[in-house]
């Protein structure tokens, strides 16, 4: 495929990730059809499925962008502290955390996205296998962003990286979700997790 070829077919996938996102915003996961997505995105059937082979692709793909750009946005803000010398061993973990985590892009949206993707994965043994490994990927960057921390000689930790990645994205997740339910807008689900990862935070740290 030239690359106006492969140009062209990723704005294709850009822009049904775009309307599926719009769409499931409006009537959720199981009222999101494909004939939906398409119009919302102006495409063809064909379209759709030259790029996806089903709606649960579409879906689980939006479920691992939405992830990337978060986990994007954690580790190039870790990258601008770290530049900055305020990533250091006396400084307060649950500054840190909150200055990390102030430009996340966590919403509702995205809340309610991974909730009912974990939903169907609990119920359909194929989509749990795919989202445990979409579900790890997030895990292991984590890790290597944890890794790069505890290579400036700053702080030391109490467990392998690996752990203590998943039970930041654990306890992230859980606090986002209940803030979703108490109706919490973008910046108060930020704090509200960023609140619980600088407790654990100053936990997981020697």
């Amino acid at each position: 495929m030239t690359s106006g070829g492969t140009r062209s077919r990723e704005n294709t996938r850009a822009r049904l990730l775009e309307a599926a996102a719009q769409v499931f915003a409006e009537v959720g996961l199981d009222g999101a059809t494909v004939e939906a997505v398409c119009e919302r995105a102006g495409f063809t059937r064909g379209a759709f499925y030259s790029n996806f082979e089903s709606k649960d692709e579409l879906f689980l793909e939006l479920a691992g962008t939405v992830s990337a750009e978060r986990l994007g946005a954690v580790r190039a803000r870790v990258a601008e502290l770290a530049a900055a010398g305020a990533i250091a061993q006396d400084c307060d973990a649950t500054t840190l955390v909150q200055q990390v985590m102030d430009t996340g892009s966590d919403d509702r949206l995205g809340v309610m996205l991974l909730s009912e993707i974990r939903l169907r994965a609990l119920r359909d043994h194929a989509w749990g296998k795919a989202y445990l490994k979409q579900e790890q990927e997030m895990v292991d960057g984590i890790a290597r962003i944890i890794d790069d921390i505890v290579a400036t000689g700053t702080m030391t930790l109490r467990v392998e990286s690996g752990i203590a990645a998943r039970m930041l994205l654990v306890i992230w997740e859980g606090m986002t979700v209940r803030g979703a339910m108490a109706g919490q807008d973008e910046a108060q689900l930020r704090r509200t997790g960023s609140e619980e990862l600088g407790r654990l935070v100053s936990l997981l740290l020697g």
